[in-house]
């Protein structure tokens, strides 16, 4: 029986599928744990968590100090601002230092790829990515998947459209690489400048042409513009954008039945989806984040040094 054996969650691309299984299904059980009146159980109790973020979150910070806070852990929150890297300081120095002060885990944020990589080979304290640059983003691709499968079962054979920004989105790799070892075929949609054909050396299907491809999609994930990560326009306005590539009203009708509507946060409303369309019944963006709770809860009480799945 395998047993885990990781203190950090650096990505999904070399994780290995039942190492992924293993996660979504720890999460199963902690998803319990929030419909429950006492929303707490003591898997960390002793333990400090560090939520460190480099770059700004609403939902990703949150979630994991809720997350932590629920397996009865002790959490800080750091941001830039209130750090020493606002005078200088090295990110390796600011680490070292919460370590010192018997920091057992770090969440970190960083505009930098690599840089939980970087900190998880200089410190014994486990690191968690939150979103390093436009590298990986793991743990919002585990709680999407993971919605996938709450309501789809088995995802291998389904097809998993994701449409927007990919050049630019953590999230779309992170996603790709969970889904491909889950058996899933993966769409990528979005214009030629956003999405370009060297995405599919990942194994993927790319598609300049959303109307071509909507009505065989089991699950449509829209991203945002990553508007902060460009340093260029890759598309004449947002208008022609949504026009080609927005889930609008008139284009959800032909989604086919069943279709999971997805979205990571924060929705850019009337631009990548219709605010109609994103409150729906087919909608399951807030479901995403309740999960993200669960995922997060897994995702610690693993690498702080759970071996399987809670009982």
């Amino acid at each position: 029986m395998n047993t885990w054996n990781r203190k950090d969650l650096l990505g999904i691309d070399g994780m290995e599928l039942w190492e992924i299984e293993m996660i979504l299904d720890a999460a199963k059980a902690f998803k319990g744990v929030g419909e429950r009146s006492l929303k707490k159980v003591p898997a960390l109790r002793g333990r400090t968590l560090v939520n460190f973020f480099v770059e700004p979150s609403t939902r990703t910070r949150v979630s994991f100090e809720l997350a932590a806070m629920r397996l009865s852990a002790d959490v800080v929150n750091m941001s830039t601002s209130a750090s020493s890297l606002q005078k200088g300081e090295t990110l390796k120095d600011t680490a070292k230092n919460l370590e010192a002060l018997h920091a057992d885990m770090i969440v970190l944020r960083h505009s930098s790829p690599g840089s939980c990589r970087f900190l998880a080979d200089r410190l014994q304290a486990s690191i968690i990515n939150a979103g390093d640059g436009a590298h990986e983003h793991p743990t919002q691709a585990l709680l999407d998947s993971f919605t996938m499968r709450e309501h789809l079962g088995s995802l291998a054979g389904k097809k998993v459209g994701i449409v927007g920004d990919i050049l630019f989105s953590r999230v779309a790799r992170s996603n790709i690489h969970t889904l491909r070892k889950l058996g899933a075929e993966v769409f990528l949609i979005g214009p030629t400048t956003l999405v370009p054909r060297s995405f599919e050396s990942m194994g993927v299907r790319v598609c300049h042409c959303l109307d071509d491809v909507i009505g065989e999609l089991d699950v449509i994930n829209l991203l945002r513009i990553q508007h902060e990560r460009q340093r260029k326009e890759y598309f004449p306005s947002l208008g022609e954008y949504t026009a080609l590539f927005g889930l609008t009203k008139a284009r959800a009708v032909r989604l086919r039945e069943g279709c999971l509507i997805m979205h990571p946060g924060p929705i850019n409303r009337g631009v990548e989806i219709d605010s109609d369309v994103a409150d729906s019944a087919r909608s399951v963006i807030l479901e995403q984040v309740t999960h993200g709770l669960a995922v997060r809860m897994a995702v610690l009480y693993l690498c702080a040094g759970g071996k399987g799945v809670p009982a």
